[in-house]
């Protein structure tokens, strides 16, 4: 007893071969869909979350270069101010320092109107002097310095700028406002007391915002800044923060390991990405959503599946399409393949004595395709002398209705006197006529053809004086280029007729050649009335021509040019209403047999 294969065994459970292809080639596709889909999902969501952890990185880095600048700048201020001759003359002087103290005012005066991010600038001494501002301000009665961290820290310091994390600021009666002070002590310089005097600055947060938010990644990200011990220096919601309304995790931003921490799950999930300044000790922290850096994954990720819902529904379908071409159509096709043979799709008495039935199959189809090729190739003879003679008389038209108009424009000048308008009308109609007659050339170089439509155009300028002014611009490296006659003549007419001709304003239309992509373009371009997009829809539909007033008519134009150049040759539309349409017409730069008549 023979043993059953496995392909036989595995086959023998389906009812077809058709079900047994359709399921092998399905469990296939789908298997490799699916896989390719998981690493791609996989890879594209790992890649967008590095590149985005990196840009904020980057970004973040150069928002603590900014702000160690602009503490560099007010540090300069510091040292300037407290370093000056008129600090010490004014502080440690006699009882006559008024001019001391004008100058250090109106040096005041120069910070705070140039800097609106300063608050406060002033100079205190340890004697008990003090000048803040314009010196007009209360300074408040109650005030303990030496429980003030920005002066305590500012002596002990001396020369050293010290800087505080936000604060409320008492130093004027009547004012609480948050601020970050940046201080440096200096000495007496007389007396050689190292701790004589402290300068300092309020700093709002109008620049350090500025700089914070103008880099913030996505809507819902934001930045903040710590001081060593974890304070908060600035943060977009400080109010929230001190009534607890929303919580930073800044332990495990100050003891992380990396410059990046993750936090949260789901929707709340968010990335930190911390950098330190070696200047100033801060920690500029960027907070991020990571729904929002991952939003282009996800959106990759959509389109990953979509495609691949796309990829398995058209699998499904061929390979159901496929097993059914292998079995169903073989006894329908070899009974067909005998009543074709004959010709006339009837049951034949003929009998094939064919080895098998794929041979007989293949018999009745050299039959069958040898009888249809002598019929294709008979019908295919028929009808390209119908076309030539359509081409030909096609190429032969010229509208009769601007024939008359043309002729009763020439009487009417020539009853005006209008001599030369009408020799020169005359001579263009002539040219017209002579082109349009002649089939000695189906195929004419491009130089021909521009003559053609500038005669044409010629014509028409004359005849609509207050409608219409005409530019040719064509570039000379395309004129030696054949094109099928009578081409550029039908669409102007067309552009004429019904896109200038109901322009309330004088028109203007534009032929342009030049050569793009290796073939030669001819634009017609008119400002006139344009079309809307149903119109556009239909422009090269045969039904929808008027020959009584386009002449040949764009539908003959565009298959023409598709019959002797290819499907991917032609005409094009572009179309504004109000604003005009233009008219595109290609075909190859380089043409073989190009002198070979239509």
């Amino acid at each position: 007893m023979k043993k059953k294969r496995p392909t036989s065994g595995l086959i023998g459970k389906f009812k077809s071969i058709q079900s047994a292809i359709f399921a092998a080639v399905s469990l296939l596709i789908l298997g490799a869909v699916v896989i390719v889909t998981l690493v791609s999902m996989n890879f594209t969501r790992n890649t967008v979350f590095d590149n985005s952890s990196l840009y904020t990185q980057t970004i973040i880095r150069q928002m603590n270069q900014n702000i160690d600048s602009y503490i560099d700048y007010m540090e300069n201020i510091a040292y300037l101010v407290s370093s000056s001759e008129d600090v010490q003359e004014y502080l440690f002087g006699g009882e006559d320092v008024a001019g001391a103290r004008e100058r250090i005012l109106r040096q005041f005066e120069t910070i705070l109107d140039s800097r609106s991010d300063i608050l406060n600038v002033g100079i205190i001494g340890t004697n008990g002097r003090k000048l803040i501002n314009n010196g007009l301000q209360s300074v408040n009665p109650d005030l303990d310095l030496s429980t003030q961290e920005w002066y305590t820290k500012a002596l002990e310091k001396n020369a050293s700028i010290s800087l505080t994390s936000s604060h409320v600021q008492h130093i004027i009666s009547g004012e609480r406002p948050w601020v970050i002070t940046l201080s440096r002590g200096f000495r007496n310089l007389s007396a050689g007391d190292e701790k004589a005097g402290v300068f300092f600055i309020d700093l709002n947060y109008s620049a350090i915002s500025e700089l914070c938010d103008q880099n913030n990644i996505g809507s819902r990200g934001y930045a903040f800044i710590l001081d060593q011990e974890g304070n908060i220096v600035y943060h977009p919601q400080q109010q929230q923060l001190y009534n607890e309304l929303q919580t930073e995790n800044i332990d495990l931003i100050l003891n992380a390991d990396t410059d990046t921490v993750l936090t949260g799950k789901g929707s709340g999930e968010r990335l930190y990405s911390m950098v330190r300044s070696e200047k100033t000790g801060w920690t500029t922290v960027d907070c991020v959503s990571v729904d929002e850096l991952l939003r282009e994954s996800n959106q990759a990720q959509s389109i990953y599946v979509l495609i691949a819902i796309v990829l398995i529904i058209v699998a499904l379908l061929l390979s159901r399409l496929i097993a059914g071409s292998i079995t169903r159509p073989i006894q329908r096709l070899r009974d067909s393949m005998e009543r074709v043979q004959e010709g006339d799709f009837k049951v034949s008495d003929v009998v094939e004595n064919s080895g098998n039935e794929i041979g007989s199959l293949t018999r009745s189809f050299n039959v069958m395709t040898s009888r249809i090729q002598e019929l294709m190739k008979q019908n295919v003879r028929d009808q390209e002398e119908k076309r030539k003679s359509e081409l030909k008389a096609l190429q032969s038209q010229i509208n009769p209705h601007f024939l008359y108009n043309t002729l009763d424009s020439i009487i009417w000048m020539a009853e005006g006197k209008k001599n030369e308008e009408v020799v020169l009308m005359t001579a263009s109609l002539a040219r017209l006529l002579r082109q349009s007659i002649s089939n000695e050339d189906e195929v004419v170089p491009i130089a021909q053809e521009v003559e053609y439509a500038r005669g044409y155009l010629t014509i028409q300028k004359m005849r609509y004086k207050d409608k219409m002014e005409f530019q040719i611009d064509v570039d000379p490296s395309i004129l030696h280029i054949n094109l099928i006659k009578l081409v550029l003549q039908p669409i102007i007419e067309n552009a004429i007729y019904h896109g200038l001709k109901y322009k309330e304003s004088k028109g203007l239309l534009q032929v342009k050649g030049f050569m793009k992509d290796g073939n030669a373009v001819l634009q017609v371009i008119d400002n006139g009335v344009g079309m809307d997009a149903e119109t556009l829809a239909h422009i090269y539909e045969r039904h929808k021509v008027n020959y009584q007033s386009n002449g040949v008519g764009v539908y003959n134009v565009q298959k023409r040019l598709q019959l002797y150049y290819g499907s991917n040759y032609g005409i094009t539309y572009e179309s504004k209403v109000g604003e005009g349409t233009t008219a595109t017409i290609t075909i190859p730069g380089r043409q073989e047999g190009s002198s070979e008549k239509v």
